[in-house]
């Protein structure tokens, strides 16, 4: 049958089904069908000039500019934002940048002051409207997402936040649009017979069908009711191909529809598969059209069914020319077909569980078309597929989004492990005091308190001894502070940094490798200056600060050796007394005393640096404790609590995400 033919014997069942009257409506010189123009501003009006009707059956409809529909805007809008836009890149099929039907247009741009609330504008409108609403998780799950950008701005590169803003904006476009209409396109590839299903639903021929390749080579739309412009404005339909269906019962079981037939998605020719791929980003739904040669194509199910499998709510999978299978072969390709969408991870809407429906017809005999029609009415009347839409896209764009916010199951990340244990925070003080020699400078704190108990309590002899030693060598006194060699101090700089290296990787064990190179650069610009601050500590640490504090036995050893030493000068005075004559000669008494003087005084500074031993030991500690907590201070303040804040954000934003990935 050739496309004439067809088009004849069309028209003539169309005559003998609508009588006279609506024979005459179908003239040439009223058209066969009447184009709509496109919107214009705020207001937008299905509408042919002041003169022209369009008239189906026994009851005509006007559609006038400026008298029959308006559509005033809502009050809420993604705005542009400071400076802030998400490029889509190049048109793709799935992914923002790559190729996907949810990325729409080429650009957009997202404000974080959006609101999600149904308020309107005070423009009047001809027939009651209303927006779509998102209400309860839709809302909450966009609210989130609109924070989790905001919170990944400074972390992440804008092409990873791309597609997440188009959904944003997308879904606020589709809000301040009718909630009476519910887009649904008509995609299929070449001689799936998609214009003849186009034209079978709206009972008039609309879209050119043939053997001609392609035969649609532009978006056709198709709106049941009126007030539909706005929507088919966003796809970009322009009003010359724009149309309306055969009125009747069987139209009026489908108010509400807007219907696209799009140019076939393995079209050879140039920019056919742009307008499928932009057109399937707007549209509330889509009905795959199939047939029994291609309906296994790869290019179908890798490029469109496998990656649309989240979206399985709203979509159609129509298995046409059914008429050519004889017998069981046709249950035995749904069958097959049924398994391949099982396979593309695509959930079938059967036994009352929500997904794809899945049917088989045949658009040139009609049957199985009435079913079709059944469940778009039903599917239409439900006005729940634009937010189920974005329900699907907020899912893909989480997916999307994981690697950047969520680690593999069984991670640190999945498991809610983030951040630095104690075990961590301890061990980069413990390497921090290493560097900074917290364990020398207690050691040199013990000796210079033992030095002082020494010097306090040692006999008189021995400390004008020590003081002659250190005329002599003034470097082995310890009051000096010799630098240390340059090779010690690249090795205390070495630890440093291994120490930070080390509680960097610790804090991002377990996080999206975005935000554990986020921790890693936070420690490494605290780190900067790290080691000369530490080299300044070791430096206050190892100058003297005054005496050591004194123990009560102190005085007492100081005037025992005091006692020894005037044992001594007596002594010798009563000898000297005694060699000169002023004293009677008795040697026994002086010499005592200066026996005893002599062996007292060692014995007492003996005594003294045994009970020094443990002051001196618990003053060390107190030394390198004060100077480990000084190290582990600056370490904190430079390094762990920059890391910390970069923990803290990233806790925030999945937070957020988990609110965007969870339905319900």
């Amino acid at each position: 049958m050739t496309p004439g033919t067809a088009a004849a014997d069309a028209d003539g069942q169309l005559r003998a089904a609508m009588g006279a009257r609506a024979a005459r409506a179908l003239e040439p010189s009223a058209g066969p069908v009447a184009a709509l123009p496109p919107s214009t501003g705020t207001s937008s009006t299905y509408a042919a000039d002041t003169s022209s009707t369009y008239t189906v059956g026994a009851a005509p409809a006007s559609y006038t500019a400026g008298s029959a529909s308006s559509y005033a805007g809502t009050s809420t809008s993604y705005d542009a934002g400071p400076s802030t836009s998400y490029d889509a890149g190049p048109s793709s099929p799935y992914n923002v940048g790559t190729s996907s039907p949810y990325a729409t247009g080429s650009s957009s741009s997202y404000n974080s002051s959006t609101s999600y609330s149904s308020s309107h504008s005070g423009a009047a409108t001809s027939s009651a409207h209303t927006t779509v609403a998102y209400e309860g998780s839709l809302r909450g799950r966009l609210e989130a997402l609109r924070e989790l950008i905001g919170l990944s701005r400074a972390r992440l590169d804008g092409a990873t936040l791309a597609e997440a803003g188009q959904v944003l904006d997308e879904a606020a476009a589709r809000r301040r649009l009718s909630d009476r209409h519910t887009v649904i396109a008509l995609a299929g590839a070449t001689g799936s017979g998609k214009s003849t299903l186009f034209n079978a639903l709206a009972g008039v021929t609309i879209s050119e069908t043939g053997v001609r390749r392609p035969t649609t080579a532009a978006p056709i739309g198709c709106s049941w009711t009126d007030g539909a412009a706005p929507l088919l404005d966003r796809l970009g339909i322009p009003g010359r191909l724009r149309r309306r269906p055969l009125q009747g019962p069987d139209a009026q079981a489908l108010q509400g529809l807007v219907l696209v037939d799009l140019p076939d998605h393995d079209s050879a020719a140039d920019g056919h598969r742009e307008h499928v791929d932009r057109i399937l980003g707007l549209v509330d739904a889509v009905i795959w059209v199939v047939d029994p040669e291609k309906y296994a194509d790869a290019m179908l199910h890798e490029r469109y069914l496998r990656p649309m499998a989240g979206h399985a709510e709203v979509m159609f999978i129509v298995l046409n020319q059914m008429d050519r299978l004889p017998g069981d072969a046709a249950d035995l390709v749904l069958d097959d077909l049924r398994r391949l969408l099982d396979e593309d991870g695509i959930a079938l809407g059967e036994h009352g569980e929500p997904g794809a429906t899945v049917l088989a017809l045949s658009a040139l005999t009609g049957d199985g078309v009435g079913e079709l029609r059944e469940s778009l009415g039903q599917f239409t009347r439900e006005r729940g597929a634009a937010a189920r839409r974005v329900e699907a896209d907020l899912d893909a764009a989480a997916a999307r989004l994981r690697p950047v916010y969520a680690s593999g199951v069984g991670s640190a990340s999945a498991r809610g492990a983030i951040g630095l244990s104690e075990e961590a925070r301890d061990e980069f003080a413990d390497r921090l005091g290493e560097a900074v020699g917290a364990a020398a400078a207690g050691q040199a704190a013990e000796r210079a308190w033992r030095r002082h108990a020494n010097k306090a309590c040692s006999a008189p002899w021995l400390r004008l001894w020590r003081w002659y030693e250190a005329k002599r060598f003034p470097y082995h006194t310890g009051k000096h502070v010799v630098p240390p060699p340059v090779d010690k101090e690249a090795t205390a700089r070495a630890r440093v940094e291994h120490a930070v290296r080390t509680v960097a990787d610790a804090a991002a064990t377990g996080l999206p490798t975005p935000w554990g190179q986020a921790v890693r650069e936070a420690a490494a610009r605290g780190a900067q200056g790290l080691p000369e601050a530490l080299d300044e500590l070791a430096l206050r640490a190892a100058l003297p600060g005054g005496r050591p504090p004194r123990p009560g036995w102190w005085p007492v050893a100081v005037l025992a050796q005091a006692a020894m030493t005037m044992l001594q000068v007596v002594g010798g005075l009563w000898l000297m007394g005694q060699i000169v004559g002023i004293s009677e000669p008795n040697l026994g008494v002086p010499v005592l005393l200066m026996v005893l003087g002599i062996v007292g005084g060692p014995l007492v500074e003996w005594a003294s640096r045994m009970a020094a031993r443990g002051p001196a030991r618990r003053y060390g500690y107190e030394a390198e404790r004060r100077l480990r907590e000084a190290a582990a201070g600056c370490g904190r303040a430079r390094v762990l609590d920059p890391v910390a804040a970069e923990l803290l954000r990233y806790r925030e934003v999945r937070e957020q995400y988990v609110r965007v990935a969870q339905r319900g």
